[in-house]
């Protein structure tokens, strides 16, 4: 693979060489933490779903007044950060909110928990499309209820991922009680239509069904598509929806575990904090000073960010369509790529199959598809230094096989 020439193209400084998080405590660096190849080389992790960039300064600056005031008691919502957020909902996505609508949660997986206890009885149904983030297909089970997975359908010819609609309502039986929504899409990058949403809308409103949507990828949408909120939508259903937004995995912020929770409805929001059974902690006071700061001056740092995320991806699909046996579906959104490994697969001894050992094996470790509900696939991370990623997708290169392109 012909490495770019990286003065060609409008990348911040920034974003080309990132501070050493070894030692670090990162959950992503310290997966592989001590092991190496058969030839000694570092397995370099493109796994969990946080960027390798440091965070903008306005949220360094944002932190450091908040850490002089020097004290750190129990804190609920800060007075700015609903203002801040409906500011930058309605700025960004053309959705305005009721600022009283706000809640502040210490993370979307905490939040999605309680929707399971405060919608629908142990025994219920939570339906989700699959493959997608894990925690949507391992909660259910954690609070009693059942988990109800319907499958996204890759269109290779259209390159683009759609719903099988006669599937999703027969999956819609009376037991189900919460669609969770991963919207844009992770692990797929889709971004979903005003067209699907309302056809999900109106299943759910015939079915009885309460849409959870989890939005934390609204800011990152790389092909010009428009993110459209659930809850935007002039729809029954989504006036009785739930959505969960986080400047967490646009400005790399996702250590301070802040989140919020938009509850249009009123009764929902006074059972909020019961739902919770009392295991849901207050929020982390810098959280919300560094999410504030994130949404209300960070914009100029992200449309940096989106630059570098739109070469990356260009890179890592580029790769991937030479390589053979593999091959992915562009994403719309994210920086996250989920590459169908199964044609390979096919061709591989039983021995050798393993698509996630392979990699390891040649020194990059992505996440294993299995564990989103994506048997045959890897999710790869986009979200580092073009020279990083360029060094993992030859390492992917290698742990495939050679290319077979015309010329070579």
């Amino acid at each position: 693979m012909q490495k770019p020439d990286l003065t060609t193209n409008d990348l911040a400084a920034d974003f080309l060489q990132c501070p050493d998080r070894h030692d670090t405590g990162a959950e992503k660096w310290d997966r592989y933490q001590g092991r190496t190849t058969a030839t000694g080389k570092e397995i370099l992790p493109f796994w969990v779903a946080d960027m390798d960039f440091q965070s903008p300064d306005v949220v360094l600056d944002a932190i450091r007044k908040r850490t002089d005031h020097a004290v750190f008691g129990y804190t609920h919502e800060t007075p700015g950060f609903a203002s801040t957020l409906t500011t930058h909902l309605r700025e960004q996505h053309n959705w305005q909110i009721d600022p009283s609508w706000v809640i502040g949660v210490p993370g979307i997986v905490t939040g999605l928990s309680i929707t399971a206890r405060l919608l629908s009885q142990p025994g219920d149904g939570i339906l989700t499309l699959t493959p997608v983030y894990q925690p949507f297909l391992f909660l259910p089970k954690l609070a009693e209820r059942r988990s109800v997975r319907v499958p996204l359908h890759a269109d290779v010819t259209a390159q683009r991922w759609t719903i099988d609609w006669e599937l999703l309502e027969a999956a819609l039986t009376p037991d189900v009680k919460i669609f969770w929504l991963c919207h844009p899409h992770n692990p797929t990058g889709k971004v979903f239509t005003r067209e699907e949403l309302l056809r999900i809308a109106d299943l759910c409103e015939k079915h009885g069904v309460t849409v959870v949507s989890d939005e934390i990828w609204d800011d990152l949408i790389l092909d010009g598509s428009n993110h459209i909120p659930f809850a935007s939508l002039d729809h029954p259903v989504a006036r009785r929806s739930i959505t969960f937004v986080a400047a967490s995995k646009t400005w790399n912020i996702a250590g301070l575990g802040c989140a919020a929770a938009i509850v249009p409805n009123k009764d929902l929001r006074h059972q909020w904090r019961q739902a919770g059974g009392g295991l849901v902690p207050m929020v982390n006071p810098l959280g919300y000073a560094a999410s504030e700061a994130a949404w209300k001056d960070g914009d100029a740092w992200r449309q940096k960010l989106l630059n570098v995320l739109k070469y990356n991806k260009q890179l890592a699909v580029e790769a991937i369509h030479e390589i053979s046996g593999i091959s992915c579906i562009p994403p719309q959104a994210t920086y996250l790529l989920w590459i169908d490994c199964n044609e390979w697969i096919a061709r591989q001894p039983p021995d050798r199959n393993q698509p996630q050992h392979v990699c390891e094996e040649a020194g990059i470790g992505p996440s294993n598809g299995p564990e989103f509900g994506g048997s045959g696939y890897l999710r790869l991370n986009f979200g580092c230094p073009p020279a990083l990623l360029q060094e993992g997708l030859e390492r992917l290169r290698d742990a495939f096989g050679a290319y077979e392109t015309s010329g070579q």
